[in-house]
């Protein structure tokens, strides 16, 4: 894997600046040559910052995600256990496929999350925001809860839960999977067996629908059936779509919630503007996904040939490409010299954090609703919310990860409930 490039630029595993990071890539250009973590397996790719040739090469079918056809170290072993990142490009489903694999893939899920059962789920949203709010309402006003944990991580997983057919009982082991998923920080070790834990209990939840199959998603995926080539969905592919489903279903809308929380907190005027009428909650949402995007580089793409992109920019057929959602957000040739700014008013809040083109993400709508509910409800219901005035706003730490853009913790003194 010898590359001519050189020196990459080593991105940070943590995730503990990833703005300053974004702004260090741009300046490298429209793409930035850097290292992923883990260094047993050392992996290097295109950083693309620049948001009108990411938006090009999401699009362009000369661009595969299905590292065992089109990324040559992969397919031939380079790329082994020893890297820590594995399950994010071994996996087989539509966040991995290419091509006919893709559309077939995606057409056997997409009915799930049309426009018609997105609003279908619009009530029990509400139901599982309300009953968070009342749980909080019986806190003390001037106790310190952790909003992160009670209610802006709550609502999506009790919904991809409910949607998924997941037993109560299993939430917390798919909260703690996950969590390891995104952690950019675990060794190939770590990596290895949270990924094994991981597939035993979608097994377990496959297993429990095939003997007692309901009204959710994973029975859904199960029996359905591509109606044009009369296949289903084999078994790896069952696990890993189940996968796909349960950990970017949830872990990304908790990214969102507690991005917009956090900046709505920490920027009264900003949520003054929403209060007054200057702007929408889904004005806030838009700009939370802009600014802040709950992914903040998306791991990885291929070119399936050398694409020669001008102005002397070639990406090799053996060069990954990575995402870089959070600098192409904030790039000053799209939103202006204030790109760093968090503003609802912002007249234009294009953004990238849902994906683009074929791979465009078919939740963004649940993502969205929820988003819709559950941040009026929640300013509603405490008016007199602050960050704790003892944890300052830019000493909260963010959760270990370069591929998930969160806080560990949002500490927050409710005040008084107004109902």
């Amino acid at each position: 894997m010898d590359q001519p490039y050189a020196p990459p630029y080593a991105l940070d595993a943590t995730g503990s600046d990833i703005h300053a990071e974004g702004a260090a890539l741009r300046a490298r250009g429209r793409a930035a040559w850097v290292k992923l973590p883990g260094d047993v397996c050392p992996v290097h790719a295109w950083a693309v910052t620049d948001p009108v040739l990411l938006k090009q090469l999401l699009a362009d079918p000369r661009v595969s995600k299905d590292a065992a056809r089109h990324w040559p170290d992969f397919a031939d072993g380079r790329i082994t256990r020893d890297w820590p990142m594995l399950i994010w490009v071994a996996v087989r489903n539509m966040f991995t496929a290419y091509g006919a694999d893709h559309t077939r893939l995606r057409r056997l899920i997409a009915p799930a999350f049309t426009a018609r059962r997105t609003k279908a789920m619009r009530p029990r949203v509400e139901a599982i925001t309300e009953a968070l709010l009342d749980d909080m309402a019986r806190v003390g006003p001037d106790e310190v809860v952790d909003v992160r944990d009670r209610f802006a991580y709550q609502v999506p997983i009790q919904v991809i839960c409910e949607l998924m057919g997941v037993a109560e009982s299993l939430a917390p082991r798919f909260r703690a999977r996950v969590n390891g998923i995104f952690d950019t920080t675990l060794t190939a070790e770590e990596a290895e067996e949270n990924g094994k834990a991981m597939y035993a209990l979608l097994a377990e939840l496959a297993e429990s629908k095939r003997k007692e199959p309901d009204d959710d998603l994973t029975s859904f995926l199960i029996a359905t059936r591509d109606e044009e080539h009369g296949t289903a969905l084999d078994e790896q592919e069952l696990l890993d779509t189940l996968l796909l489903m349960i950990s970017a279903g949830h872990e990304t809308t908790v990214n969102l919630l507690d991005q917009a929380l956090f900046h709505l907190l920490t920027r009264p005027d900003q949520l003054a503007h929403v209060r007054a009428g200057r702007a929408t909650w889904s004005d806030a949402a838009e700009e939370t996904l802009r600014a802040e995007p709950s992914v903040p580089y998306l791991p990885l793409r291929y070119p399936v040939e050398d694409l020669d992109l001008g102005d002397g920019l070639v990406f090799r057929r053996n060069e990954p490409i990575l995402a870089a959602f959070a600098a192409a957000g904030r790039h000053p040739s799209w939103h202006g010299e204030d790109a760093d700014v968090f503003d609802v008013t912002r007249t234009d809040k294009s953004h990238l954090a849902f994906g683009y083109g074929t791979h465009l993400c078919l939740g963004m709508s649940l993502a969205r609703l929820e988003a819709e509910i559950a941040l009026p409800a929640f300013f509603d219901r405490f008016p007199q919310a602050e960050l704790a005035a003892d944890v300052p706003g830019q000493e909260i730490a963010k959760v270990s990860s370069f591929v998930s853009n969160g806080h560990t913790r949002l500490p927050v003194r409710l005040g008084r409930a107004a109902h």
